[in-house]
């Protein structure tokens, strides 16, 4: 479909300004569909891939439309994690730059709830929040629903899969019933449909995932093998290919550790993302990653919203993905800005059957090839290392070099032989640097790689909560916040991940100290019985 200009919308002129200073001139596809109902004020289902420009879809018309002098929250959006609600509430406030008195809260697990409790006392027109805390909000009646006039779900879907079923139904109960109902999806599995049926009025249904299902540039390969192969064969594909940026994706969070924590040991530049990092951690991550410091990413779907860096070479599926939309979502991340790309996709038993599903539902063809042997990857070595060799004779100063050859060379060793011998050492195995293994008492707590898991006697019972783990380790043992994992507080008990090399230190000062006036045991934790992005 033809595009507009945001100044074809109709906006006020701080949006158009705002617009314009973000760098964008056309609206998206899903924008230029999606605005005009919204702003009309009309209940929306819209489904698209992600990146394709839904926060501003929804959010143009929140800031069109905001009562600036209502301090009351008028707008919410729930967002499946974390990550996504910050970065939903980074771009609206771009969006809002030059629009007076908008006041944008993002609230969601991991932050002290205090903080945001404050905010909302101040007034805030706009929420962005994950179910569980916007949940924890209502319950406290520190979050007035009264005055919603839109609420938005933004990538329904995932929060199906991750569960909040149950708390998005009672916060779309709990709001007036004369408000606009906006959802955005990348899928539309039943539970979503049954969703939309029953809490929008007459929506408009605006569609573009099958617009560009694949880019041309991008060559899809996948490989017949084992299961406990596939490690192996992700460390010769990336050898073969001179690889030296590229993301891997694995159906779960603890995959990822464990594929993260082989290439690590094997001297590979590796690191993670997943929904068990915090901000910080993950920014750092992305931060090495776009730089070019860090060469292989490893990820889950979730986590790898957002992700849109134009130089990755190639993309690998270590694990198919469960839904035929996300193959699309995953390999075209590669292939960007008219640059050429591959996606390789590791297939085990069952996983065949997915592989047919996956090229009748996208219409594309993936190629069977057989996995580069160790010989291919040395002789792709051999072949970069001549290259290397004629450039350094093609130069000068090699004279030095050649006294030092012609004293090898006699009766009995030929110039060949002494080129061989040097070919022979210089092509053997690099001895890569094994990590230590983890002390015993942390090798299975259920952490991701590089980190301990530990367990708490203290959680909701006592009135705890994360914030108040967090300031505790951090104030005690001297850490940074930004290096605290996950924190999962649960009545009687919390689980908290740290560094790894640390953890023993945190134990030994923690077990003396308080927290909330109850005195602290505190051990290396079990492992997790789940483990789903």
């Amino acid at each position: 479909m033809e595009k507009l200009r945001f100044e074809d919308l109709g906006l006020s002129p701080e949006l158009i300004k705002a617009v314009k200073e973000m760098g964008f001139e056309e609206t998206t596809a899903i924008q230029s569909m999606s605005i005009p109902h919204i702003i009309k004020g009309k209940d929306v289902i819209g489904q698209a891939q992600t990146g394709t420009g839904k926060t501003a879809a929804f959010g143009i018309p929140m800031l069109e439309t905001v009562d600036t002098k209502d301090k009351k929250p008028q707008y919410i959006v729930l967002c499946p994690t974390r990550e996504l609600a910050v970065q939903v509430a980074e771009e609206l406030k771009r969006l809002a730059k030059y629009k007076r008195d908008v006041s944008i809260l993002p609230v969601y697990g991991g932050q002290p709830i205090d903080r945001q409790i404050h905010a909302l006392r101040r007034g805030v027109q706009i929420i962005i929040g994950t179910p569980g805390r916007v949940m924890d909000h209502m319950e406290r009646r520190t979050l007035n629903l009264s005055a919603i006039k839109m609420i938005v779900l933004d990538e329904a879907d995932e929060m199906l899969n991750m569960g909040f079923r149950e708390d998005i139904e009672l916060i779309l109960k709990s709001i007036p019933r004369e408000r606009q109902t906006v959802f955005f999806s990348a899928t539309m599995p039943k539970a979503f449909m049954e969703l939309t049926k029953k809490f929008t009025k007459n929506p408009q249904i605006v569609k573009m995932v099958h617009e560009k299902l694949t880019v041309p540039a991008i060559e899809q390969i996948y490989y017949d093998i084992k299961e406990n192969m596939k490690l192996e064969m992700l460390t010769r594909v990336i050898d073969f290919y001179d690889l030296k940026l590229a993301l891997v994706f694995c159906n779960t969070k603890r995959k990822v550790d464990e594929v993260v924590g082989h290439l690590q040991a094997r001297g590979y530049s590796a690191d993670a993302i997943h929904g068990d990092m915090n901000q910080s951690q993950r920014d750092r991550v992305m931060a090495k990653f776009r730089s070019g410091a860090l060469e292989i990413l490893i990820a889950t779907d979730v986590a790898a919203r957002g992700i849109d860096v134009e130089s990755i070479e190639a993309v690998f599926n270590y694990d198919v993905p469960q839904d035929e939309e996300y193959y699309v979502h995953r390999i075209g991340r590669t292939g960007r800005a008219g640059k050429t790309g591959r996606a390789f996709t590791f297939v085990s038993g069952r996983d065949i059957y997915k592989i047919r599903d996956i090229q009748r539902y996208a219409g594309v063809t993936i190629k069977r090839k057989t996995v580069p042997t160790q010989r291919d990857v040395e002789d792709v070595r051999a072949n970069q290392l001549m290259e290397e060799v004629r450039a350094a004779l093609e130069s000068k100063g090699l004279e030095r070099y050649a006294a030092i050859i012609e004293r090898f060379v006699g009766e009995n060793t030929s110039s060949l032989d002494v080129a061989s011998a040097l070919l022979k050492l210089l092509m053997k195995p690099q001895q890569k640097a094994e990590k230590p293994a983890p002390p015993a008492e942390f090798a299975g707590t259920g952490a991701r790689f590089g980190m301990a898991r530990l367990f708490l006697n203290v959680g909701r019972n006592q009135n705890v909560k994360p914030g108040d783990i967090l300031g505790a380790i951090a104030g005690e043992t001297g850490i940074s916040g930004s290096e605290v994992g996950n924190i999962e507080v649960h009545d009687k008990f919390t689980f908290v991940e740290v560094p790894l090399e640390k953890a023993k230190d945190i134990i030994n000062v923690m077990k003396t100290k308080q927290i909330k006036g109850n005195r602290l045991a505190i051990e290396a934790a079990v492992p997790k019985s789940t483990d789903r992005a």
